[in-house]
């Protein structure tokens, strides 16, 4: 006899726990009671399921404006926004792609069976007319911006198409894609604003969205009763092997960060010895994900978390500061 929850009639919530876990969900439970509402309900779950929350991601576009010294020039300012919108508006067409792909396994996880897809809030027909009018629209004004970038963005949108038809399910390699991701909105920024991406910063870049993307599965590995059912790529990994890849990525990162700030090209050009002191929040924020992804068994994702999390958010803002302190020569007045 199919099990029936009952749902608050207000929102789309999961059931708290008493007892610090994940309730089990029954196979045979797959869809939310309330999959039936208004337009504007339906609306509203259209636009829980662009992750405008995530689009955070997307500031890696504005990296090279930043750490060019260009931040105050108006003109390279816009057409780096431009790029970071265009961005956005991808990473909302590959986000309703993906729990599109999803649906299945997204209803039987205790946590991602609420999202607006798999809860039936938004339906199918919707979400695959909103991630294609997304992506028509995304990938013309790119063509304003320049072939290149372009070119870049396609490819940044065909790799997400990739990932979430097959490529997601191929352990490594699926955390593989993700960092490529964040190297392409990098050169997208560049490209945009023409200027010249550091290897450097290609290679920070590549070994922090690593890092950040074993964390996940590390946490999506050990905090769901089913977790190899929602993820298959799951089957592949384990516990020891993916804390090895946290190690080696975390220490990889920090200390590529060091030898870009101690490399002498780098501090002839921002005319600065001091910049491996902002190292002290690496560090830190490294740590503090490691601890995010041990301690918050019941989050949906370490890395949504963490922008949740205050001493997390708190040094990501010390380190943005110490390096615009530094990076562009800021007095008081």
């Amino acid at each position: 006899m199919p099990v029936e929850l009952r749902l608050p009639q207000n929102e789309l919530e999961p059931p708290s726990s008493t007892h610090g876990e994940l309730e089990p969900v029954s196979a045979d439970a797959r869809v939310p009671p309330r999959s039936a509402g208004s337009t504007a309900w339906r609306l509203g779950g259209v636009l829980r399921t662009l992750r405008p929350h995530q689009w955070v991601k997307n500031v890696f576009v504005l990296a090279p404006v930043v750490f060019a010294k260009e931040i105050f020039a108006s003109q390279l300012l816009m057409r780096a926004a431009s790029a970071f919108a265009i961005f956005c508006l991808l990473a909302g067409a590959v986000y309703a792609m993906n729990d599109v792909a999803d649906v299945a396994a997204d209803r039987v996880h205790p946590v991602k069976r609420y999202r607006p897809i798999a809860s039936g809030r938004v339906p199918l027909p919707w979400a695959k007319a909103l991630s294609a009018g997304l992506v028509l629209l995304a990938l013309s004004w790119a063509s304003f911006v320049g072939p290149w970038f372009l070119l870049v963005s396609a490819t940044y949108f065909g790799l997400n198409l990739g990932y979430s038809l097959r490529l997601k399910h191929v352990a490594y390699i699926d955390v593989a894609c993700i960092a490529a991701g964040f190297v392409l909105r990098v050169m997208a920024g560049g490209l945009a604003t023409s200027i010249t991406v550091s290897r450097y910063l290609l290679l920070c870049t590549a070994l922090l969205a690593l890092f950040l993307g074993f964390g996940k599965r590390r946490h999506e590995l050990s905090g769901a009763r089913k977790a190899k059912q929602q993820r298959a790529a799951l089957e592949s990994y384990t516990r020891g092997g993916l804390d090895l890849a946290l190690v080696v990525t975390g220490i990889a990162t920090v200390l590529t960060y060091v030898s870009y700030t101690l490399d002498s090209r780098t501090r002839a050009f921002f005319h600065s010895d001091h910049l491996w002191l902002s190292t002290g929040f690496v560090l830190l924020g490294v740590f503090r994900f490691l601890h995010i992804v041990r301690t918050r068994p019941r989050a949906e994702s370490p890395t949504q978390e963490m922008l949740r999390d205050g001493p997390f958010v708190a040094i990501v803002l010390g380190w943005g500061v110490s390096v615009m302190w530094m990076v562009y020569q800021l007095r008081p007045g």
